[in-house]
């Protein structure tokens, strides 16, 4: 194969380990080209393409992480991973690893690990790399990437998300929940809800976001079953998909444009968590982005022709 072929057969897992390190698709889509400049530049071929590539996409991503951390620290609210719609990368026995691992309680978990302990974790234990393989990529030798992989695993375990194996029971309770979400049933959502389940927001001060996040079942379907019908009186749709690898959904503008999208974690039967994110910087790579005060504005004065 020519080099193109050989880059474009393995982008798919280069951005899948971009993404996971970074949590940022446009980072991840740019630690992919930067790969794909040094692989055209190099004078020699390498023995291993994937070995080549997937050590320098790991290695720039690291770069990337350890100066994204400064700005993450300076973050306006809650900080979460950009929404991904479908991860590139498939593995059919690997399928369950894949998706868990790129949710976004995953990747917040993964916030906790260093850039080297996240990089380590990444490639051995979602992608399986042997050893060998992830000491090239992160520069270490085996002993040193088997101790950085234990003091992550440490720190995973701690609060590892574990989901419905069941994907298809997930799958149902979440449209139970959105054709609840869509009639305003409160009680249709509580049903849904454990008990001590959150409602967080991700606007980053540069959209409408809750002061703080919501708690418990009663609360957080009082909230929902309150403001999406106000959200539909001014033609705020929503179409169900899944989003980082969970139940979720897409919420649009009357012209189409995309507005938030929402993720659900789902275990035991019941909802546990709900994330938004609104932050405009974060949903450009889905299309075209609403302007999320003015529907804001809307929806305040649709509230007060109600009252």
């Amino acid at each position: 194969m020519s080099k193109v072929e050989e880059f474009e057969e393995l982008r798919p897992l280069l951005f899948s380990i971009a993404y996971r390190i970074l949590g940022s698709v446009g980072e991840a889509e740019d630690a992919v080209q930067e790969t794909w400049l040094r692989f055209d530049g190099s004078s020699t071929r390498p023995t291993s393409a994937k070995a080549f590539l997937s050590a320098a996409v790991t290695r720039i991503s690291i770069d990337v992480l350890r100066s994204a951390r400064v700005r993450r620290e300076e973050y306006v609210g809650p900080w979460f991973p950009e929404p991904l719609l479908s991860d590139p990368y498939q593995d059919p026995a690997r399928a369950v690893e894949l998706a868990d691992s790129v949710s976004m309680a995953a990747l917040l978990l993964l916030e906790r690990l260093s850039p080297l302990e996240r990089a380590v974790f990444v490639l051995r234990e979602v992608f399986a790399f042997e050893f060998g393989e992830v000491a090239a990529a992160v520069g270490r030798s085996e002993a040193a990437c088997r101790q950085l992989l234990v003091r992550a695993r440490r720190h995973m375990e701690a609060g590892r998300p574990r989901f419905e194996a069941d994907r298809q029971e997930r799958h149902e309770l979440a449209t139970r929940f959105f054709d609840a979400l869509k009639s305003g049933d409160v009680d249709g959502l509580r049903d849904l809800l454990a008990a001590d389940v959150q409602l967080v927001g991700d606007g980053g001060g540069k959209a409408p976001q809750l002061a703080k996040a919501v708690m418990g079942a009663q609360n957080v379907a009082r909230v929902l079953g309150t403001v999406f019908p106000l959200m539909s009186r001014i033609d705020v749709t929503f179409e169900p998909h899944e989003v980082n690898g969970q139940p979720g959904a897409v919420f649009r503008d009357r012209d189409g444009k995309v507005l938030h999208t929402l993720a659900l974690d789902v275990l035991d039967g019941q909802i546990q968590t709900i994330r938004t994110v609104i932050n405009p910087d974060k949903l450009g790579h889905l299309g075209p982005v609403a302007d999320a005060w003015a529907v804001d504005r809307e929806v305040k004065q649709a509230r007060r022709r109600m009252n």
